[in-house]
């Protein structure tokens, strides 16, 4: 089980030796080694974490015929042993909510995952492709998400159009790998795979293993109706469940300021996942969130403000296992997802710095302010998450003389907000805490 772990040392040593052959190649290798420290301390007596993983992933795509390509990538993440994680705290009886997602999160005793998460066949014309197999894709949604060491896939098909100032995507999917996790789940079995928050009276949601959805339909546009102002829309059909409908205009005021606002519609399919009531996951008719997003480009760097706001009327619901929510409003380490009646203000300023001739840095300063519902109702807060403020600070370093080395280091801190009720639950792994990544990227 560690072989892969050796190829990950020795194929980036004959990557660089191929690099100076240039010669068209049918085949292509490549893929990225992976080592992840991760540490989360809590508030008070409350139990800290920390993990170490390494791993990554081995792509190869082969050109079968002038327009086609087949393609394979296996991905690992092996614990090396930093800490039990299966152990709880001893206050709240919870184990870790972020150190866990390195590794399989359903099984803490494998300490050794294999997926073969990319097989694919590929064709492709001038402006169309057409992809058929297990792969990555990219929406708002249904993402990779890359803050682990495997990340979200799915299995189906997708077709892509691109023109100059038009793309269409379109796509069926029929299974999902969540990151975090070692295989392929059916759509209705991949929700429940991540923690279930509460049901709207209070209890311990039971839609884990009493979903049915067989598939998902999504379609993609993106168009500029001038030179200044373009517009995407995303739509996305679960069977049985819901459908979320997203819409992002933009529109340049001037080369410095940008104006972006979103909109995401959801309501429910079917009977929401289940039958009945207590085994449903989309408990509820429709909920919608608003967005705004200011942008200012300078010399000093990149600053924008952005605001979002969860109507009262339905929680904004969306399988946490399928990728990270692209909101204006979202920040690494935390999610508005399963909040209804909800603001959020966050400002980011992101900048490009120059240590040395040979070093430079791409920091993002990001710090949020999140009103949430009160965390004892159970009908507007799903996962009993505090009012906070989030503060990220997170670190690209590029290394002129490693090129193919790109370490990142993100520190994060969540302070609480009001007045929390004094219930530990409540503060673990959510507010009053600080957590830190460091990630040693080797790409090949």
């Amino acid at each position: 089980m560690r072989i892969l772990l050796v190829l990950l040392i020795c194929l980036p040593i004959f990557s660089m030796a191929q690099d100076t052959v240039a010669v068209k190649k049918k085949g292509i290798l490549s893929g990225q080694w992976r080592t992840y420290y991760m540490m989360t301390s809590n508030k008070g007596a409350l139990k800290d974490f920390n993990a170490l993983a390494t791993g990554g992933k081995l792509k190869y795509q082969y050109t079968l015929l002038e327009n086609l390509d087949i393609g394979a990538a296996l991905y690992n993440a092996t614990n090396l042993g930093l800490q039990d994680l299966t152990i709880p705290d001893a206050t709240t009886g919870r184990i870790s909510r972020y150190e866990e997602g390195l590794f399989d999160r359903l099984d803490l005793e494998n300490d050794s995952v294999f997926l073969l998460g990319e097989l694919y066949a590929k064709y492709h014309l001038a402006q169309h492709s057409f992809t058929l197999g297990r792969m990555k894709i990219n929406s708002p949604l249904i993402n990779p998400e890359d803050g682990r060491m495997i990340p979200t896939l799915v299995q189906g098909f997708w077709y892509k159009y691109n023109k100059q100032k038009t793309s269409f995507q379109f796509g069926i999917l029929n299974e999902i790998a969540p990151r975090s996790t070692g295989e392929f789940y059916g759509i209705g079995e991949s929700i429940g795979t991540y923690p279930v928050g509460r049901n709207k009276l209070g209890t311990a949601s039971q839609y884990a293993d009493n979903t049915a959805s067989d598939y998902i339909l999504m379609a993609n546009v993106d168009f500029e109706v001038t030179d200044d102002f373009n517009v995407k829309i995303w739509n996305q059909y679960v069977d049985n469940i819901f459908n979320s409908f997203y819409i992002k205009p933009a529109y340049k005021i001037s080369k410095s300021l940008t104006l972006e606002g979103e909109w995401l519609h959801q309501n429910k399919v079917g009977d929401g996942g289940s039958s009945v009531d207590s085994l449903r996951y989309y408990n509820q008719n429709t909920a919608d969130v608003l967005g705004l997003k200011i942008g200012y480009k300078s010399k000093v760097g990149l600053v924008s403000l952005a605001y979002n706001r969860i109507l009262p009327h339905g929680q904004f619901i969306s399988p946490r296992e399928w990728g990270r929510e692209d909101l204006f409003s979202f920040q690494k380490r935390e999610r508005s997802e399963g909040s209804a009646d909800n603001h959020a203000l966050v400002l980011n300023y992101k900048k490009d710095i120059t240590i040395s001739k040979d070093l430079n840095l791409m920091s993002i300063l990001s710090i949020g302010k999140h009103w949430k519902p009160d965390p004892t109702d159970a009908t507007l807060n799903k996962y009993a998450m505090p009012n906070n403020t989030h503060i990220n600070l997170d670190i690209f370093f590029d290394i002129k003389k490693l090129k193919r080395l790109r370490p990142e280091l993100l520190l994060t801190s969540k302070i609480g907000n009001g007045d929390i009720p004094d219930n530990a639950n409540l503060y673990f792994n959510k507010v009053d805490m600080f957590h830190l990544d460091l990630i040693i990227n080797y790409n090949f």
